[in-house]
């Protein structure tokens, strides 16, 4: 991959009413405008960009009135912090001295005899649809997910901070392990912390780990989540299920790079990539009170929402065929559906997306008596209805009541046992939608 498509940073991938991937980047630019270094460049990408005369400064100058370690830009849930850093001559903006400021568009940073011009460059494309049908373990030839691999392989070049939504079962982890290993941290652990999994009492010390002797039972002290992740990717999965206490405390993570072990009095410094995935709406649970905002916006510097398995139906061709082949490879047999099951299974509205999927065929592997599978092979389909348009209540029962049909070989009493309701609301249903 290029190097100039690896500088990602702040990034917002919205969808418009075309159905197109937009992608807003915002990128903070320093220059030095007068000094030794005049026309001397550096990109802000993720984190914390040192200034300095010390080779191993983010942002490297030879200017001598500039001390080793002078002032550091950290992006921030707020925007971008300068902050002086213990030089000897100070930091100015704009001919004023400050410990720490906020910097805007155009401001003009002076360090010892270096003035330093900031920018911020916003940037607003559509990525175009990717060749690859797969992206990691994930499989997809609409048009849609190909638009999202090829935004997710550009991601993978970068530490940006990225935020994965989508339902149940739509793949979000997949997307965090690709990014994973198509990245430079490909070599480094891949630590997933599930939020929703872990009690709330013992969410701290198992993200940031604990001293001996911080609560009673410690009897040593053992690392983190955060830890164990070091030089990785630390996937925070369910991000919206964790406690408005321990917020702050991830905050300042992703802002500072800097945690304390429960217990601990000292900061440790920490390098890694984060990658956060939910099915919730974190921005409705901004406006209630239970996610911070300063915390969504930190974690959503890119936003990849994945679409459900209903939007993509020409996709579950794709996925049966994977799935069965795994589950083939696995049991030594060689497993294929039969033309009127197949039909079922492509007209399902899947609500449980590529998980449902894979358990529904798994399933129907371990019931079916030879290497066909039959309609009365697959057990129940799911009967949640899906809220939005495009698996409307309509849709869904119609799709639910036809799938039940076929399984029940046009028995209706049999199709209604299927549903698990009573016959004469699977006849007044019927009439209903004249089917």
């Amino acid at each position: 991959m290029p190097a100039s498509e690896r500088r990602f940073v702040a990034m917002t991938v919205t969808r418009r009413i075309t159905g197109k991937i937009r992608v807003r980047l915002d990128r903070a630019i320093l220059t030095v405008a007068d000094g030794p270094d005049t026309g001397r460049e550096a990109k802000l990408e993720e984190g914390i960009l040192t200034i300095g005369t010390d080779p191993g400064s983010g942002f490297c100058l030879t200017d001598p009135t500039v001390s080793r370690r002078h002032a550091e830009v950290a992006r921030t849930s707020d925007g971008f912090l300068l902050q002086d850093v213990g030089s000897t001559n100070g930091t100015f903006i704009n001919g004023v001295r400050v410990d720490r400021a906020y910097l805007r568009d155009g401001t003009t940073i002076t360090l010892g005899k270096s003035e330093i011009g900031f920018r911020l460059n916003e940037e607003t494309f559509v990525p175009a649809a990717s060749h690859a049908t797969r992206f990691g373990e994930m499989i997809g030839r609409d048009k849609s997910m190909r638009e999202i691999f090829s935004l997710l392989e550009r991601l993978s070049g970068s530490d940006v901070t990225v935020l994965l939504q989508g339902e149940t079962g739509t793949g979000k982890e997949l997307a965090a392990r690709g990014l994973h290993s198509y990245g430079p941290r490909s070599s480094m652990p891949f630590v997933v912390f599930n939020c929703a999994a872990v009690p709330s009492e013992l969410m701290e010390s198992e993200l940031f780990g604990f001293e001996k002797g911080a609560f009673t039972g410690a009897d040593a002290s053992r690392q983190g989540a955060v830890e164990e992740a070091e030089g990785g990717t630390l996937f925070l999965d369910e991000i919206g299920e964790l406690s408005l206490s321990l917020q702050p405390k991830l905050l300042r993570l992703l802002d500072r790079r800097e945690f304390k072990r429960l217990g601990e009095a000292g900061e440790r410094h920490s390098n890694i990539r984060f990658v956060a995935a939910t099915n919730r709406d974190l921005e409705a649970q901004v406006m209630e009170g239970t996610f911070r905002q300063d915390l969504f916006f930190r974690t959503s510097a890119a936003r990849v929402k994945l679409p459900p398995l209903r939007e993509r139906p020409d996709d579950v061709p794709a996925l049966l065929k994977h799935f069965l082949d795994e589950i083939s490879r696995r049991t030594g047999k060689q497993f294929r559906l039969a033309e009127p099951a197949l039909k079922i299974l492509c007209n399902h509205a899947w609500p449980g997306n590529a998980r449902e999927l894979k358990n529904i065929l798994e399933t129907a592997g371990a019931l079916c008596g030879g290497e066909t599978i039959g309609p009365e092979d697959l057990p129940p389909l799911s009967r949640v209805v899906p809220r939005d348009g495009a698996g409307s209540m309509r849709g869904a029962e119609v799709r639910a009541l036809r799938d039940a049909m076929e399984m029940a070989g046009g028995n209706k009493r049999k199709a209604a046992r299927l549903l698990g309701i009573a016959p004469s609301t699977l006849y007044a249903k019927m009439r209903k939608y004249k089917i």
